[in-house]
Formats: structure tokens, sequence, C-alpha cells
């Protein structure tokens, strides 16, 4: 995934700017962004302070974490009941 060239902490600076009452366009030309991806980050970080962004941030990667070890126990359960099945011997009827 590409790195952004703002951190979280400039986003919310620049939307600060526009609540403040600074056309969209200016903001979007003097920091050369587009409008879409400005709107991704009003959309993503509107009405969010610095710490909240970060708390965010944390959350998010957290997040990644705990998938990634979710993913890695079912393949683990999966090649465990797996090879089970394949080394079973089939139950006598009786």
């Amino acid at each position: 995934m590409k790195r952004s060239r703002f951190s979280e902490e400039q986003i919310i600076a620049v939307l600060k700017e526009q609540e403040a009452g600074v056309a969209t366009a200016d903001i979007c030309r003097k920091y050369g962004v587009s409008s879409a991806t400005f709107y991704k980050w009003k959309a993503k970080y509107g009405g969010l302070e610095v710490s909240d962004a970060r708390r965010l941030k944390a959350l998010e990667d957290e997040n990644a974490k705990l998938k990634k070890l979710l993913a890695e126990q079912m393949l683990d359960n999966a090649m465990v009941s797996g090879s089970r099945h394949r080394f079973e011997r089939p139950r006598e009827r009786t």
C-alpha cells in the first residue's frame, strides 16, 4: 500500500483550513492534491482532532495484526484437520 505524503496531523490541519472558510479548490491547488483525495480525507478524518486520528491509526494497526493472527490460526486448524482425516483408519462396523 502506498504511503501518504501527508501525516494525519497535516491532513487534519488542511481540513481545518477548509472549515475556516478557504475554498476547497484553493486548498487542493495549494497542497497539490486532487479534490477526490481531499473529500476522501474529509470522509475519514472530518471532525477528528489529532489525538483522535492517532487513536484511529493505532486501532487500525491492531485490527490488521489481529486479522493476520486469525488467518494464520485458521490455516493451522485447516492443516491439522486435513492431516488428521488423511491418517485415520476407517472404523469397523459391529
